[in-house]
């Protein structure tokens, strides 16, 4: 048997299916040296295995690289897709309106009214009062005809009340009439009655080009009058209408029945557009509308370009927030917490941005650039707001800000510890029951992990056994000497005070540790990545070298994706900057501990893109990467992100000293230890996931109640 487990263990899995013959895997499986394992292990691991298929040599590399050590984990695809290679409700997604289709069950839906309530009465009414204002120009009457037509069609456009189609078979000679079949007759008395739009044209006209306007559309009186009073008018509402139901996203149905109509239907001549209620069309026809909802809850998987739906609608967020932050610096227009709000919120589409990018240029890239690439931008978004931050306090003078970047720190790195693991394995574990994962690359994660804590936190222990321990505000009854005396702060003395201790001790300490810590991390990358890259036995198939993945389309090349990374970064920054700008009415004026705000908000919110990756993993069952994805960032945050704030001090001396306080010393450590409790059978399940949620809120809750830190 381990001859057999062994062989298939090494082999590359090339899985070309009939329908879809550029399809790839390659195999992933978990286990070291099965020469020095047990069979019964060795069979346990194999049995294990996961096979990941990729459509294309660049999907491939990113599945890849998302399985290794320091790289950051990517969910959405970096090519195109093939809309006919996409499911049913996708296909759904991205389609244009224009075309009848089999619905069955009731149009009258929640998502429906809802659309009445926001958009179709106001929208009908406009239509009402532009049919009224052609009426009364005489010469546009044929559009006042159309515009009343098309007020009542957008009250409801669902359902059988009315259907736009140009009719053909007996009115207009020029079509040629289809004669139904007996079975297509008895077929469209099941099929419910459905409103489209629909012109009459040749089959070899295109579906989303219309027809060349004949010459007398541009001689009539009536088209000009049409362009200069009704158009432009309807134009607004429509734009209107196209924004707020595209910001919405789910309502994205909505903003494609405005664009069709504001971009076909109302430069069309108003006698080839009839409101109909159609049951069968019984001749050739062009369907310009046809829409049977309003409300698609799937539209959180819509993409521009490759970019999520949300991501795109949040753009605009952060060029308002730039605008409006470095233009009012008085605060005259918009208060500083809200700024403080709208900077912060900026941050996740850029952080989505910067993923995107690195990801993009890392499949398309070799090892060693996807390495450097991910070292370099992978912790770009916090790096950018943590030196902000102490430069800000170095500014105002203000020790407070070193804390609040401490805190933000160990929330990150509580939050990728405990957080992130739990809510993917509770979601993960309420659609399967059990999962498991590779407890071998696990452990190896695990390992940096107590490297790094116990890296971090060592000059923290040193000060505790070898500083001063003083107290401030002490009192006692001199007539009673007996008792004890009563004092209200008590702390280890690590710098002010007590310079010789911290320069000659502490401080080499940090410098030491800021060396070893990143030194580690190399020395993981090359034992995962290199030497014992078995741990992940990751081989892809070479067989998409030679024309399987011919045609496949990346969403951003290169040197765009570079250039995105560049402009997210610095975008990042110039968020950042006005983030910690008007911070401090939040930390001087909140009832809540400083502790918590940092530990919360300013180390989650930026992680806000990579929790929703980790979830998409858990969900289709591949915990190992929704582990690895906190695992990656919590590993980062003491290998490299805190090296590099210590460095930046050592050259700009803004004030950070690598002490952190008890609560962030001993939940750290606590932390550590229960993960790894958790990690060793190498399966999950949402029990897990609780407990590890519920640790993380016990947490909180203690930050919560905490007082106050120095200086704050």
């Amino acid at each position: 048997m381990s001859t057999d487990v062994e062989s298939r263990r090494r082999r590359i899995i090339a899985d070309f299916s009939p329908k879809n013959d550029h399809l790839f895997s390659f195999l992933l499986s978990s286990g070291h040296s099965l020469h020095s394992r047990c069979t019964d292990d060795v069979w346990q691991e194999a049995s294990i295995r996961t096979t990941v298929r990729a459509e294309n040599e660049f999907e491939a590399h990113k599945l890849a690289n998302n399985y290794k050590f320091g790289f950051r984990k990517w969910k959405s695809h970096v090519t195109e897709r093939p809309i006919e290679d996409r499911s049913d409700v996708v296909k759904e997604l991205y389609s244009e309106l224009n075309y009848i289709k089999h619905h069955s069950g009731s149009l009258i839906t929640a998502g429906n009214v809802i659309y009445v309530l926001l958009f179709g009465w106001w929208i009908s009414i406009f239509y009402f009062l532009v049919s009224l204002l052609m009426f009364c120009t005489i010469a546009g009457i044929p559009y006042g005809k159309l515009c009343l037509q098309l007020s009542g069609y957008f009250l409801w456009p669902f359902g059988k009340s009315s259907s736009l189609l140009r009719k053909c078979c007996v009115k207009f000679p020029h079509c040629e009439a289809i004669p139904e079949e007996v079975d297509e007759v008895k077929e469209s008395s099941e099929v419910k009655e459905s409103k489209p739009l629909l012109r009459c044209a040749p089959t070899e006209i295109s579906v989303t080009t219309p027809p060349p306007k004949p010459a007398r559309y541009w001689c009539r009186m009536s088209t000009y009058v049409w362009l200069v009073l009704g158009y432009p008018l309807l134009a607004v509402v429509h734009f209107l209408a196209i924004f707020l139901s595209w910001m919405m996203v789910f309502t994205i149905p909505v903003s494609k029945m405005n664009f069709r109509t504001l971009r076909i239907i109302l430069l069309m001549p108003p006698e080839e557009v009839k409101v109909w209620t159609v049951k069968k069309v019984s001749c050739e026809t062009r369907v310009l509308l046809c829409c049977y909802r309003a409300f698609n809850w799937y539209y959180y998987k819509y993409t521009v370009d490759g970019i999520n739906v949300f991501a795109v609608n949040l753009l605009p967020l952060v060029i308002f927030t730039l605008v409006i932050g470095y233009v009012d610096r008085d605060n005259y227009y918009v208060s500083s917490e809200a700024k403080f709000a709208m900077a912060l919120s900026s941050i996740i589409p850029l952080s989505y941005y910067i993923g995107m990018g690195i990801a993009s240029i890392s499949a398309q890239s070799n090892f060693a650039v996807g390495a450097v690439v991910n070292a370099t931008f992978g912790s770009i978004t916090e790096m950018a707001f943590y030196i902000t931050a102490l430069l800000q306090g170095h500014r105002a003078g203000n020790k407070c800000y070193a804390e609040i970047v401490k805190s933000a720190l160990t929330g990150t790195l509580l939050g990728c510890i405990l957080f992130i693991p739990g809510i993917c394995m509770i979601i993960g574990g309420c659609k399967h029951s059990e999962q498991r994962f590779n407890s071998r690359s696990a452990g190896v994660s695990s390992a940096l992990l107590f490297i790094s804590v116990g890296g971090v936190f060592a000059p923290t222990l040193f000060s505790k056994a070898y500083g001063n321990f003083i107290c401030e505000g002490c009192n006692n009854s001199l007539s009673n000497t007996t008792k004890p005396f009563i004092c209200n702060n008590c702390h280890y003395d690590l710098s002010e005070n007590n310079r010789p201790l911290f320069l000659s001790h502490i401080e080499p300490l940090v410098y030491t540790i800021s060396v070893l810590l990143p030194a580690a991390y190399l020395i993981g990358l090359i034992f995962t990545l290199k030497t014992h890259s078995h741990i992940y036995d990751l081989h892809i198939s070479d067989a998409h070298c030679h024309g399987a993945d011919h045609g496949a389309v990346v969403h951003w090349s290169r040197a765009r994706a570079l250039l995105v990374l560049i402009l997210a970064t610095v975008l990042m920054a110039a968020c950042a900057d006005l983030s910690t700008e008007h911070i401090k009415p939040i930390i001087s004026n909140s009832s809540v501990s400083q502790y918590f705000i940092g530990v919360t908000i300013l180390a989650m919110v930026p992680e806000l893109p990579e929790i929703v990756n980790g979830i998409q993993f858990a969900l289709q069952n591949n915990i190992s990467l929704s582990l690895e994805v906190g695992s990656c960032i919590a590993v980062q945050v003491c290998m490299l992100q805190i090296p590099l704030l210590i460095f930046f001090n050592a050259f700009y001396d803004v004030g950070f000293v690598l002490i952190f306080s008890d609560l962030h010393l001993w939940a750290s450590i606590f932390s550590v230890i229960l993960v790894n409790y958790i990690f060793m059978d190498g399966k999950s399940d949402y029990f897990q996931g609780t407990a590890l949620v519920v640790v993380y809120l016990i947490l909180l809750a203690l930050y919560f109640f905490a007082p106050a830190p120095l200086g704050c």
